[in-house]
């Protein structure tokens, strides 16, 4: 009898359905406008909607018409919520907020997010340097991560490779750049030269570091890196500084101290705690606040 039931409910309530959303709508819409669907794919999948009371991207995939990732991707773009696809992106794997945006590592990176703008970008600072006392601790990842992060959020995103000893973040981003941040402080290009948008994300720009110099320390500490401190956070809303490893050499120290604020990238079961000590005692000396330190493995 309850089976019964149940039957007769749903064939008494299938006319009286609802029409598909306005959410439903965009959908459809953009993934006929990328060429997943037709029109005709579309009314196919409304009328299963009406038919079986479900959502649209369950009844497209349920007909075949599309792939999960399909909708993942068409949800993404919906919500102004951009990610990449494996196999379809040069962006590195590592870029956890790109491709899994949904994943808990990414949604620990968007509390992390969130901390830093009520802590740091909500009161007037746009300028945020990402530190490590040694290397393979995962500062350059962190700080490519953290940028993307801000990107999906609609902030216009700077991130700059001040990391001029090993330099990764152009092969994390797949980008063959021909100058970056070498270049701008030498005064050889402009701030618009040296600067190029990440692909699939609108809001995300990247500075990489440039030539190798012989002298990156000096090139650090001279007065056209200080001008791009105070350029650069008229132009965007978040600008984040990946840098060496604080223990071993100068460099990050005279970074941080530009951006005056900095979140420390540490490595479970790696990093020490007397390194992390020593990193926050050096940020202090330097007037640099530490905003937090982020675990990683």
């Amino acid at each position: 009898m309850a089976a019964t039931k149940i039957t007769s409910l749903r064939a008494s309530a299938t006319p009286s359905l609802v029409a598909p959303s306005v959410v439903d709508t965009q959908l459809g819409e953009l993934l006929q406008g990328d060429g997943t669907l037709t029109e005709q794919d579309i009314q196919d999948i409304f009328a299963a909607q009406m038919e079986h009371g479900e959502r649209f991207g369950e009844a497209a995939s349920r007909l075949g018409l599309v792939s999960e990732q399909d909708v993942r991707r068409a949800l993404a773009r919906q919500s102004e919520f951009p990610l990449v696809a494996s196999g379809e992106s040069a962006l590195s794997q590592e870029l956890i907020t790109a491709y899994q945006p949904h994943s808990k590592r990414a949604e620990e990176l968007r509390t992390l997010r969130s901390e830093l703008v009520l802590r740091w970008f909500g009161r007037g600072n746009r300028v945020l340097a990402v530190v490590e006392a040694r290397s393979g601790n995962g500062c350059n990842v962190l700080a490519a991560n953290l940028a993307v992060t801000f990107a999906q959020l609609g902030e216009r995103t700077l991130l700059i490779d001040a990391n001029l000893r090993a330099p990764s973040q152009n092969a994390l981003f797949g980008l063959e750049p021909a100058c970056g941040l070498v270049e701008f402080i030498k005064g050889r290009e402009n701030l618009d030269n040296v600067v190029g948008k990440v692909p699939g994300f609108s809001c995300l720009s990247l500075m990489c570091a440039g030539s190798p110099p012989p002298n990156p320390q000096e090139l650090l500490g001279r007065v056209s890196f200080g001008y791009l401190m105070e350029i650069a956070p008229a132009k965007y809303d978040v600008v984040i500084l990946d840098t060496p490893p604080m223990l071993q050499c100068a460099d990050a120290q005279l970074i941080a101290a530009r951006a005056r604020g900095a979140v420390l990238a540490t490595k479970r079961h790696s990093t020490r705690l007397a390194d992390v000590l020593r990193v926050k005692a050096q940020l202090h000396s330097a007037d640099v606040l530490l905003l937090g330190a982020v675990i990683d493995g």
